[in-house]
């Protein structure tokens, strides 16, 4: 039977007779440890900054869009040709299963005055639906009304970005801006909803989607809009909703068996997913290279205790002539490289914690620290250091005693 507490204190004690030389094994497992850790949280922080931004988009999201025009047989995109109206938004909310709410919407990108002061923005025409669909909430003010809507009225709600750009520190709340030449009555103010990649998602300005059709934009085609989002009630319900959208605009265009669509729908989750695939493939890329540190620090521990057995040869036959058995100096050289990789393991997990936070905070960078991580990392480490210690100490058990005794 091993004497476990025995042992391990002739590790110990063997580990500091060469303090500079254990410290400088351990460096490796640290390294390791440490840019595993830093690897996960970046990864982690970027899936939970993907989560957010897809969740304050609006979740179980189905866009209609018109279809592309052609120009010189060029196509130039879908949404460019006016094939959706209002009165296919209406069909589509009496007429398809397992849906919440409707918000066809407008946009264009205009001058907006205030003042001496002039900022460049995109205009929605919007329904009084479309906050609630893309999880836009009002921070001052309130939103417009159905008779808003009704009457074309020239109200508006405005992002923080415009606040900001326009009025600086003065309360917009009942002044009025220019889109254009047409006077608007700020009514609103909507809570900040940040960057989502090259979008600034406050840079906004909603009126009434009517406005907008009347009075601002202009169109060759009245009633017309440039996309219909369309909330599902559940992730399961949107594939539904998806296949009875098609149907009923298939059937309001007059569109033959044969003939494409004229309109495009896009669902979110299937986009949604693709970016949680994206990131979480990048988080585990991460961590895979970061863990090539800690193999590296391994062989490392490998190499070291190759040398200390070839110095501590005399002392192992010492040790054998005494009693100690083949198990026990196995044990001995096991236990010291196990040692090694927790204690390197330990202050690894201690630096990449001090070391994500200082990224976080000097370059803004979205990072979290979980616990999973950091298990990860010390129950590899500790793996590391018995896989890599074993035939250091394997060999150091095969010695023979008289043999080790005359080595010089």
């Amino acid at each position: 039977m091993i004497d476990f507490k025995s042992t391990i204190k002739l590790a110990l004690k063997s580990l500091k007779v060469n303090k500079m030389r254990s410290a400088l094994t351990s460096l490796g497992i640290i390294i390791g440890v440490a840019a595993v850790i830093i690897m996960l949280a970046i990864g982690s922080g970027a899936n939970k900054q993907v989560q957010e931004n897809m969740e304050s988009m609006g979740s179980n999201l189905l866009t209609v869009r018109s279809a592309a025009a052609k120009t010189g047989g060029i196509s130039m995109g879908m949404g460019t040709k006016p094939t959706l109206s209002l009165k296919d938004a209406i069909a589509i909310q009496k007429q398809t299963r397992g849906i919440e709410a409707v918000a066809p919407l407008m946009n264009s990108s205009k001058q907006v005055m205030f003042g001496n002061q002039n900022w460049q923005t995109t205009i929605y025409g919007i329904t009084t639906d479309y906050l609630y669909v893309k999880n836009y909430e009002i921070n001052l003010g309130h939103p417009f009304s159905k008779d808003d809507v009704r009457n074309a009225a020239k109200v508006c709600l405005i992002g923080t970005t415009i606040e900001k750009e326009l009025f600086g520190d003065l309360d917009p709340i009942g002044r009025t801006i220019r889109v254009g030449n047409i006077p608007f009555k700020v009514i609103g103010t909507l809570k900040s909803k940040g960057q989502m990649g090259p979008m600034d998602q406050d840079d906004i300005i909603f009126i009434p989607i009517t406005t907008a059709q009347r009075k601002v934009f202009g169109t060759d085609f009245p009633g017309s809009v440039s996309q219909i989002i369309v909330k599902a009630s559940s992730l399961e319900d949107s594939t539904i909703a998806q296949k009875d959208i098609e149907e009923v605009l298939r059937r309001r265009h007059n569109l033959g068996k044969n003939q494409e669509n004229d309109f495009e729908i896009r669902n979110s989750a299937e986009f949604q997913e693709r970016m949680k695939s994206t990131v979480r493939t990048f988080a585990i890329l991460l961590a895979s290279i970061a863990s090539v540190s800690l193999v590296v620090g391994g062989i490392g521990i490998m190499n070291i205790m190759l040398v200390s057995v070839t110095e501590r040869t005399k002392e192992i036959g010492i040790r054998m002539a005494i009693g100690a058995r083949a198990a026990d100096i196995r044990a001995q050289f096991l236990i010291e490289a196990l040692i090694l990789s927790l204690i390197g393991g330990i202050i690894g997990i201690l630096a990449g914690i001090a070391i994500t936070l200082i990224i976080g905070a000097v370059f803004g960078t979205n990072v979290l620290i979980t616990l999973p991580p950091i298990l990860l990392s010390f129950g590899f480490s500790g793996f590391v250091g018995i896989a890599f210690g074993y035939y250091p100490a394997y060999k150091a058990s095969l010695l023979n005693p008289i043999d080790a005794l005359r080595y010089e």
